[in-house]
């Protein structure tokens, strides 16, 4: 009888191993070179239009989203990252009151709850935090306040599905209205992270994209998979609004911290540069990759340095594998008549950035 077990106990090992390897032959491998710049006259494919104005004010917000809007109808969510209680270098809320006013009177914030404890880690601090910030002139929604839903990840190879704030389906459009600067974990972040991490429920989908389970390191997916991951994530929702989806990325008070960090923010060295807009969202985060490494190197050195050494230009990269959007472009210049420039014309003759004085009218 003992010999009949250790038999069937050989034969189960044995299986069990055959199991693992072929799960393990199977198991998605991050891809690579996410430390690498690739030059625009590298790239190949088709190109995309992004609208770019230095105009850092309303009325440049504006402008930009009007190059943009065609597809933007019906019950519209603007995905804003709201940003932690005071939070110096978030989008000024004077700002995006003037947008909705002019086009977007009834339109709502959306947002979801974070995945680490802080001011929005639930919906009731989450909403005093809103009201600190000056989100206060219009509708704001917490789209996980009520549970989560989950959207198909087609040719994803990390996630069939991702688990995102159920209100999302709410919504006819969605507008990500994005600042872009630097990001702890993404090295940058644009319009991709602004919904892929941005829209993912706070408890479950951004647990998804950022912690490997049974092990105690909250952030410990980094790198290439982070950014593949959050990439699939971004998909997810791009792919339920199909063309009713824009991208405006205001490149101004660029830290290399995200939003999230706050006051404890690391300061500001990059100049700021202006607004870009497309409804192609790999275009518009790699237009803003190419103006910042278009700059100095005195006035780049940081970001570039964060964005590099989290492998953050992953994000670009895979968003081409996955077709999401093209990573050539027209840049068309909307202070000057609409002429095409290049990124480097885009950077040309920035100035230093300088703290603005201390008022509450920015945000």
């Amino acid at each position: 009888m003992n010999i009949l077990w250790i038999a069937i106990a050989c034969v189960a090992a044995a299986a069990a191993l055959m199991y693992y390897q072929k799960t393990k032959d199977k198991a998605p491998v991050p891809g690579k070179n996410g430390d690498k710049y690739i030059p625009y006259e590298q790239r190949t494919g088709s190109e995309s239009v992004v609208f770019f104005t230095r105009d850092l004010s309303p009325e440049g917000l504006i402008k930009a989203y009007e190059k943009v809007n065609q597809n933007i109808t019906g019950k519209v969510g603007v995905k804003l990252h709201t940003g932690e209680q005071n939070g110096p270098n978030i989008i000024p809320s004077s700002w995006v009151k003037a947008l909705f006013e002019k086009d977007l009177p009834d339109a709502t914030i959306i947002e979801t709850n974070t995945y680490y404890e802080g001011d929005r880690s639930t919906t009731a601090l989450h909403r005093k935090t809103i009201e600190v910030n000056g989100w206060t002139f219009c509708p704001v929604d917490i789209m996980d306040e009520e549970g989560n839903e989950c959207l198909p990840v087609k040719g994803g190879k990390w996630f069939k599905q991702m688990s995102v704030g159920s209100h999302l389906l709410n919504y006819d459009s969605m507008l990500a209205l994005t600042h872009f600067k630097g990001h702890t974990q993404g090295g940058f972040g644009g319009s991709n992270k602004n919904i892929g991490i941005g829209c993912a429920d706070g408890h479950l989908g951004k647990a998804w994209i950022h912690t490997t389970p049974g092990q105690p390191d909250q952030w410990d997916i980094a790198q290439e998979e982070f950014m593949e991951r959050m990439t699939e994530s971004t998909k997810a929702t791009i792919d339920h609004f199909g063309k009713n989806v824009a991208y405006v990325n205001v490149m101004r008070n660029m830290s290399v911290s995200c939003d999230c960090e706050g006051l404890a923010a690391e300061p500001v060295v990059t100049p700021n540069v202006g607004i870009l807009s497309s409804t192609d969202i790999l275009a518009i985060d790699q237009a803003c990759i190419d103006i910042v490494y278009a700059m100095k190197e005195e006035e780049h050195h940081a970001l570039v340095e964060r964005i590099e050494s989290r492998h953050g230009l992953r994000q670009l990269s895979y968003m081409k594998e996955l077709g999401m959007g093209n990573d050539r472009y027209t840049l068309i210049d909307l202070d000057n008549g609409g002429v095409r420039i290049t990124a480097a014309e885009a950077a040309k003759g920035l100035k230093p950035f300088v703290l603005p004085e201390e008022s509450t009218e920015e945000q």
